[in-house]
């Protein structure tokens, strides 16, 4: 059974908290005295409904103020898939906090309020949506019921979308109108609105093909940790675990180990205590090689004629997460795969405005949740791709070494 990771995102009262609770309850994925708590809270607030939103809504600050401000992480399966939800906040002050849940996302889900249409926020989660990449995007028009069920206004939003997502590189796009609240078309599909011929939230979740949003081709292995039992049982066993971020190593395949340049085979992939045929992303293994080459946390197994960029100049996208503004000068670690290396910013090329895509190159810093294009000079050569080609290898963080905080995330261009 695999494993799809999607994000949510929206404008405050668009009802991603109720949308969450309503796909857990659906699915039967909430225990019976977690939904007794919150029909007693609902009960208790005067509200003549089960307010949906309290299962996800865990901070006190976010159930006093009706919102959602960090971001909140929810398991639950159906027979046919996995599911990991990334909650987003909807405030531009926690951009920060979209861009960290989104970026491990195969699919995001925007929600607009259908008596609203779009807003400035509904654009702006759009574009960060498709500068992290994400491949599928779905577009749910909520509150449905507050407008009548009407078609009309359905179809002006989404024509408003389709034409303001024709600017960015979203490749796969879905438009789905539903009530979070009532469930109309969120599992099953609504008898209220029979001109809608498209299926239920639920079935596109279950059935959008993600095998392909990965890079199959480019091998890319990053060594996380070498393995040395050291014991009678295991005596000469030496491995190389990590996760595969991109392409497929089989036992037999010939590889390069970077930085070094040597070269060797694949004698064997382990994964716990069995011997696996191949391995691919996002599959985490321990690789054993023929030869005694000299490889270290950091090192990246590749293809011999296909290798990552091997530089220390880093010209990327950022966003910066914290209150002191990143200036050229500034010293930094960035932890890019398995490897951490100092670094200092060379320059501020613009900053992103991201409700209409202007390029403000008069600016010489980012603020916190500003977007902009940065170019870094590592102590270190990193090995990189471009992250359209692969997202695990075109990512980094920067840190802050005095305080060991995460204060930019990055993709490289």
């Amino acid at each position: 059974m695999d494993l799809l990771r999607f994000a949510t995102a929206g404008s405050v009262d668009d009802g991603k908290s109720t949308l969450i609770g309503r796909l857990l309850m659906d699915s039967k994925a909430i225990f019976e005295d977690q939904l007794e708590s919150v029909e007693a809270t609902s009960q208790n607030r005067g509200f003549d409904y089960t307010d949906l939103s309290l299962f996800t809504d865990g901070l006190r600050a976010e159930r006093e103020q009706g919102i959602t401000i960090d971001v909140a992480y929810r398991y639950f399966a159906t027979p046919r898939r996995k599911f990991i939800i990334g909650d987003t906040p909807g405030h531009v002050q926690y951009t920060r906090n979209m861009v960290t849940g989104a970026s491990t996302a195969d699919l995001g889900l925007v929600l607009v309020d259908a008596r609203n249409g779009l807003t400035e926020q509904s654009r702006r989660h759009a574009l960060i949506l498709s500068l992290l990449r994400v491949p599928h995007v779905v577009l749910a028009v909520n509150k449905m019921d507050l407008v009548d069920y009407s078609e009309d206004v359905f179809r002006k939003i989404q024509d408003e979308f389709v034409a303001f997502s024709a600017k960015l590189d979203i490749p796969d796009l879905q438009v789905i109108p539903i009530s979070a609240l009532q469930g109309d078309n969120v599992v099953t599909r609504s008898t209220n609105m029979p001109w809608f011929e498209g299926t239920s939230l639920m079935y596109h979740l279950e059935n959008v093909q993600i095998a392909a949003d990965r890079d199959l081709q480019d091998v890319r292995f990053p060594v996380q940790y070498v393995i040395r039992p050291q014991s009678d049982e295991f005596h000469d066993y030496r491995g190389y675990a990590g996760q595969v971020a991109g392409g497929v190593l089989k036992p037999g395949d010939e590889v390069m180990a970077l930085p070094s340049g040597l070269t060797t085979t694949v004698a064997g992939i382990d994964v716990f205590d069995q011997e696996v045929e191949a391995a691919y992303p996002p599959m985490s293994v321990t690789v054993r090689l023929t030869d005694d080459v000299d490889i270290s946390r950091g090192d990246m197994l590749c293809r011999v004629n296909n290798q990552p960029e091997v530089t220390q100049d880093i010209d990327a996208r950022v966003c910066w997460m914290t209150t002191k503004p990143l200036r050229a000068g500034g010293k930094y670690l960035i932890k890019h795969t398995t490897r951490t290396v100092r670094t200092i910013v060379k320059d501020v090329n613009y900053q992103l405005d991201v409700n209409t895509l202007h390029r403000n190159q008069e600016t010489d810093e980012l603020k916190l949740n500003e977007i902009g294009r940065v170019v870094f000079r590592t102590t270190q050569p990193l090995l990189v791709d471009a992250y359209e080609r692969n997202r695990t290898t075109g990512s980094f963080i920067v840190i802050d070494p005095s305080t060991g905080n995460t204060v930019a995330a990055g993709t490289i261009l």
